[in-house]
């Protein structure tokens, strides 16, 4: 089709428009792929792509040493893949042959440390990686297959109210850890009122003391107190599946590396740190502890409830039911 167009005296911007590809596609296409004598054949072009699919292309980091010299001392001064490519660009922004040879890009580096006879690199050049990892990890690692809440609620699935505050009982949970994350205390805010409940685990905190701690802590509240919770995809939510059953509580959890989704529960729990350090043994905390560090956040007035407390913008929802 480019061809053809091109018979027809169209410009490199109209084929584009033409093939739904943009003009510099059509440019470098027709450049690549000329004749001997100057134009453009179609079938030309389909046989020398085709030689070029199948002829090994010579690796960088084998052939420029030079190059290899340069990069080997950026990375021992710190410097990433990604850091070293962006300069490289930088430094030789050329769209000639030599400028692109003195460019690489960060996946050749890192195919040159972690894949055997591709390049010329130190080989204990990984170590001034900040992973330092010796072995490349593979994007898909079965991790997803394997996830406990692979049949769970996303928190994109969650009803538009929750969204907006406006209605009532919508709750946001987490767990603060102690020194070494050996303790904890799990902590559960609802979104409209801020009201704080902690949930106490003296001895582990693991799934099933997790639910069975949250089950018992929720209880009390009437259902229509009861609509959500979210929470982050730790593995002290896994048996999420008895929460939502015994309390009719939906749980919707967020997305991966995402604890703003959760931003109520995280403000709170920062608040929370002024009793629970984080260098501290929270195990040591009585359930009696904790109620009364509850109690004192929930008198806290809060400026985001016009200085109501939230204990008393809870009192407000359980006196008058039909507002909730």
């Amino acid at each position: 089709m480019i061809a053809a167009l091109r018979r027809q005296g169209l410009s490199y911007a109209q084929i584009g428009v033409a093939i739904g590809r943009d003009k510099t596609v059509v440019w470098r296409e027709i450049n690549r792929n000329r004749g001997p004598d100057g134009s453009y054949y179609a079938p030309v072009a389909h046989r020398a792509a085709h030689e070029r699919r199948h002829r090994r292309k010579p690796f960088k980091l084998v052939e420029d040493r030079r190059l290899c010299r340069r990069i080997e001392a950026w990375m021992d001064d710190g410097w990433s893949p990604g850091l070293i490519a962006a300069v490289l660009r930088r430094q030789h922004p050329g769209a000639d042959a030599g400028a692109r040879m003195a460019r690489v890009s960060h996946e050749t580096i890192y195919q040159a440390l972690y894949v055997q006879t591709r390049g010329r690199l130190r080989q204990d050049l990984h170590r001034q990686l900040s992973l330092k990892r010796a072995a490349r990890r593979p994007r898909t690692n079965g991790k997803r297959e394997n996830s406990p809440y692979r049949d769970a609620f996303k928190i994109s699935q969650r009803p538009a109210e929750v969204a907006d505050r406006a209605v009532p009982g919508h709750w946001e949970g987490d767990l603060i850890t102690g020194a070494a994350n050996h303790s904890a205390v799990g902590t559960l805010v609802e979104r409209s009122t801020r009201f704080t409940m902690l949930l106490h685990l003296p001895d582990r905190h693991d799934a099933a003391t997790v639910a069975a701690a949250m089950i018992t802590q929720m209880s009390w509240l009437p259902e229509h107190l009861r609509r959500s919770l979210t929470w982050d995809r730790g593995t002290e939510l896994a048996e999420y599946k008895h929460i939502q059953l015994d309390l009719r509580l939906p749980v919707y959890f967020c997305d991966p590396h995402s604890p703003w989704q959760r931003g109520s529960n995280e403000n709170t729990n920062r608040l929370l740190r002024f009793w629970l350090p984080k260098s501290s043994d929270l195990s040591i905390h009585t359930a009696d502890d904790l109620d009364r560090i509850a109690s004192l956040l929930n008198q806290r007035p809060r400026p985001t409830l016009d200085l109501k407390t939230p204990a008393q913008a809870l009192d407000e929802l359980l006196a008058n039911p039909a507002a909730a």
